[in-house]
């Protein structure tokens, strides 16, 4: 028991210690500027004010950059789940001449940082003249080892008498695919589709160099846009009320998630 309480007690103490500078920058947030200005311990009285929030919305951009994140979160997610699927499946049940050799190609991409090849895609976008556009921010994202890697390794846990048994019925490969295999990824699917929102979401240094144009800035070059430095900023709790509202919506997406990613490590580990 005495155990079982010290654990408790453990968990309990990470779990503040993780909260603690979410907590301070909600906290700061909701405090005036002039007040934080003069001391930022000011953010333990009772004062508190939306005034930050209401400045932030005040700026008619914004909602503009969230409708841009959002089209390119979702498109990003939806392409790496498509295409992560096919190549997995490929990759775990089809037998082709080349295939490990490809396998290990697709891994090497996990090893090559993006700085590498920056110049070279913002190179070939602009010949293609594609900057400044939805294509141009998503389509660099489908390129996704790590996508590719996890959903081969769900696929080649499923029993392989699942496929023998449906082609002996006369049913096709999309069909074993779509009905009876791709089903029982969900757990990787759900994983895989959460760490590529939140990536594309997050994402500051591509969209930096494509989207030139203001009217195509995601969430966060929009919000540093309006930052300059931090001497020149608006004040401590404007930034802080841009920190909270860009990280909102990655909050709410592991919320309803956190089931299927508990699921798919669970999984993993059993395998």
């Amino acid at each position: 028991m005495t155990r079982s309480r010290l654990a408790v007690a453990l968990v309990v103490l990470a779990a503040v210690l993780m909260l603690a500078p979410l907590l301070w920058v909600l906290a700061l947030s909701l405090k005036a500027n002039s007040e934080l200005m003069t001391d930022t311990a000011s953010v333990f009285n009772g004062r508190y004010t939306l005034e930050n929030y209401r400045n932030l919305f005040g700026n008619g951009a914004v909602f503009r950059w969230i409708l841009n994140s959002l089209i390119v979160s979702f498109g990003m997610t939806a392409g790496v789940l498509v295409l992560a699927s096919l190549a997995g499946y490929g990759f775990a049940r089809l037998e082709f001449r080349g295939r490990d050799i490809l396998f290990v190609v697709v891994l090497l991409g996990l090893a090559v940082p993006e700085q590498a090849v920056i110049i070279a895609r913002h190179q070939m976008f602009s010949w293609l003249g594609m900057h400044n556009s939805y294509p141009a921010l998503i389509l660099p994202g489908l390129s996704a080892p790590f996508g590719v890697f996890l959903m081969t390794q769900y696929f080649r846990a499923i029993p392989k008498d699942i496929d023998e048994a449906a082609l002996l019925d006369g049913a096709s490969r999309f069909t074993i695919f779509w009905k009876l295999l791709l089903p029982l990824t969900v757990p990787a699917q759900a994983t895989l589709g959460i760490f590529t929102f939140l990536h594309a979401w997050n994402d500051y240094w591509w969209p930096l160099i494509s989207a030139t144009n203001k009217q195509m800035f995601t969430l966060t070059v929009g919000i540093a846009s309006t930052q300059m430095n931090f001497a020149q900023t608006e004040g401590l709790g404007f930034l802080m009320a841009q920190a909270v509202f860009a990280g909102a919506p990655m909050l709410i997406v592991y919320l309803f998630f956190q089931k299927y990613i508990v699921q798919a490590v669970a999984g993993a580990a059993g395998r």
